[in-house]
């Protein structure tokens, strides 16, 4: 306290005791007896900004807090790690996971456990705001690391508790945060604006009487201050713009993408200093946000919670963008409520599947009967042709076949569609000023629209329309409608990607790159539902890499990982399309092998072993002299297994009498070898 005090001009300090006179009159005790978080959780903010920080101070604080102690335990301990043997040891398990990955941890855990105290008949969903606020860390730290910020870190735990005012207005405030929600009404203001009518106090200088209380770090207090709103360079927070613009950029994108901290259609408003302190351009954001989705699918199973589904979160967004397209006071908006509200189905229409094959077309329909234009086409960029492409089009007549559809060559376009490529902005391209137009020429019109469809400020199509039938003229007002279709559009064709990566994700294990055991199963199901006459001739072995343990004990994990990696590389390259191939957890490999008799699927597993055994020698040095290889057991179908358990369990039971004869062999049970030519 002393630290902030000293820097703060004395205008600030009354600013200061005014936001602290509001907060009285609001809450219902004193702010100094606030204990909306544990203390173990304030030695660990503290520690965010304390450069000389050691492991063993860290493994010191969260040996103090039993139900911490026990999730960093259990979490070295899960099948993602592998380890050979159960970690006990928290400075061991800190180590392992890292000094970064524990502190994200026991942060988040604690302040959940003592924020997330949900009561259906509220109206502040804390499930709901928990999750927006993991999102908006995740994806901070991941800007932050993407910027080459110094300590990204840091900038994790801002994003973390950046709303923490919410939770001291709900859990303290005479009236609650949930009695706000509930007077929310389609005003024209902003959230913040009407908390302030509301409290008396927005919830951003709750939070900043907040971090002063407990003395929490400058550049975190800074965050949770102004993380709305820049500070002015007079300001004591100006130093830290970095991270508040990083903070506030993710929670625009987290409301952006209908992770609000309350469900609520309003959104904040980018501020223009955040895009003037960080460069969006230097952020591959597609990148960024599948690696935070994959972040809160951990964080679903760390906590063993559900969060709100997706079709919540997109609805809202939906919403959002239907609400903001009625409050728009741009005079390039009609005045009228019925203009305002004819183009709702154009905006809802992309997010009513995750198949862009359907919700393109069905949004480009929507566009047409909406806006009564008489031809609609999304053009994709084919970048490695460089042109334009009709993907789809409204009505089918338009292009009878795709082979008669539009392609248009990018190095000819010139003009103002070269403008609409270039700037990112819709355009109208007519004859008058544009008479060579290919596209004009092309459909034979003589003016049409253009708006472009981005992701996250990246060109990947542009939506074209025309009144070729009615030569009723263009309006510009047009364009921004449009053009609010064509965002919804982009962010549908991100979802749509997102999901598609999701579902291979599900499928896949990380590490290996191969599938994982849900796979293994749903593979051998199928096969068992066929009739027993076509499961003939069908194999399943088990690949189980010899003396692992101390390939991690003596040689470090990332020399564990790189085994791993090497035997299922060798299975990929030396298995028959069809076949199947998969990690089933920790150091062992499940092949499925189908139209192979004894022979066949011996000779494959000796292929792959002697293959392994090749690597291994090469790689010696790197696994400081220990020897790569597998011991592998086999099983044949046979008419008498009801399940493909029972194959498994076999295969299983060759692979351990292969390790007890020595190991780097293969066994197949209850059948001689067969001789390998």
């Amino acid at each position: 306290m002393a630290n902030e005090t000293r820097v703060m001009t004395d205008e600030s300090m009354e600013d200061i005791e005014r936001i602290k006179k509001a907060a009285r009159s609001i809450l219902k005790h004193e702010i100094k007896q606030l204990q909306l978080v544990p203390s173990v959780a304030i030695k660990l903010l503290k520690l965010t900004n304390d450069d000389n920080t050691k492991i063993e101070d860290l493994s010191r604080i969260i040996a103090t807090e039993p139900t911490l102690a026990a999730k960093v335990l259990r979490n070295v301990n899960s099948a993602a790690y592998a380890l050979p043997n159960k970690i006990t040891s928290i400075n061991r398990a800190v180590n392992i996971l890292g000094f970064s990955a524990v502190r994200q941890i026991a942060l988040a855990l604690l302040l959940h456990n003592k924020m997330i105290r949900h009561n259906s008949k509220q109206k502040f969903n804390q499930l709901f705001f928990w999750q927006h606020c993991l999102f908006v860390a995740s994806l901070s730290r991941g800007i932050a690391v993407a910027l080459k910020h110094p300590d990204p870190d840091l900038v994790y735990t801002a994003g973390l508790i950046h709303d923490i005012g919410k939770v001291v207005l709900e859990t303290y405030g005479r009236v609650t945060y949930s009695d706000f929600i509930a007077s929310l009404d389609k005003s024209k203001y902003s959230l913040t604006e009407q908390e302030r009518g509301f409290f008396g106090i927005t919830h951003t200088e709750m939070g900043l009487i907040f971090c002063l209380e407990w003395q929490l770090p400058p550049p975190i207090t800074a965050v949770i201050a102004c993380h709305h709103n820049q500070p002015l360079e007079v300001s004591p927070y100006a130093e830290f713009k970095t991270e508040i613009a990083i903070v506030s950029f993710a929670n625009y994108i987290a409301w952006m993408q209908g992770i609000g901290s309350i469900a609520s259609d309003r959104h904040p408003i980018l501020q223009h200093e955040v895009l003037k302190t960080i460069n969006i351009h230097q952020l591959d954001l597609e990148a960024l946000l599948q690696h935070v989705d994959e972040e809160m699918q951990n964080t679903r199973e760390f906590y063993g919670i559900q969060f709100p589904s997706v079709a919540k979160l997109r609805a809202t967004l939906v919403q959002a963008t239907i609400n903001l397209s009625q409050l728009r006071t741009d005079s390039s908006f009609p005045s009228n409520s019925n203009a305002k509200n004819r183009f709702s189905s154009s905006l809802i229409a992309p997010h009513q599947s995750m198949n862009p094959d359907e919700f393109v077309p069905w949004t480009l329909e929507a566009i047409q009967r909406d806006f009564a234009f008489d031809q609609v086409i999304m053009l994709n960029i084919d970048p490695k042709r460089r042109c334009l492409m009709a993907s789809y089009w409204w009505p089918k007549s338009i292009f009878p076949t795709e082979q008669s559809s539009l392609e248009i060559n990018i190095s000819v376009v010139s003009g103002v569609l070269l403008e609409c490529l270039r700037e990112k902005k819709a355009v109208i391209v007519n004859d008058r000023i544009d008479r060579n137009n290919p596209i004009l020429q092309r459909l034979k019109v003589t003016e049409f629209i253009a708006v472009p469809v981005l992701y996250y400020n990246r060109l990947v199509g542009v939506l074209y329309a025309d009144n070729s039938q009615s030569k009723r003229p263009m309006h510009h007002q047009l364009l921004s409608e449009v053009a609010l279709v064509a965002d919804q559009l982009g962010i549908a064709l991100i979802k749509s990607k997102q999901y598609e990566m999701e579902k291979k994700l599900a499928q896949i294990d990380p590490l290996t790159e191969l599938f994982n055991k849900r796979m293994i199963d749903r593979f051998l199901t199928q096969i068992f539902r066929r009739e027993k006459s076509k499961r003939e001739n069908i194999a399943v072995g088990f690949i189980d890499i010899d003396n692992f343990k101390k390939f991690n004990d003596l040689c470090g994990h990332q020399a564990g990982d790189d085994a791993l990696k090497i035997v299922a590389d060798i299975m990929r390259n030396l298995t028959r399309p069809g076949d199947f191939i998969a990690r089933y957890g920790g150091e062992e490999f499940l092949f499925v092998l189908k139209n192979t008799d004894e022979a066949g699927a011996y000779g494959y597993a000796e292929r792959i072993r002697t293959e392994i055994e090749r690597r291994g020698k090469i790689m010696k040095n790197r696994f400081h002299n220990l020897a790569l290889t597998v011991s592998v057991g086999i099983s044949m179908y046979n008419p008498q297994y009801s399940s493909y358990t029972e194959m498994i369990e076999i295969a299983d039971q060759a692979m351990y009498q292969a390790k007890n004869e020595g190991r780097n062999r293969i066994i197949m049970l209850a059948n001689a070898p067969p001789q390998v030519n």
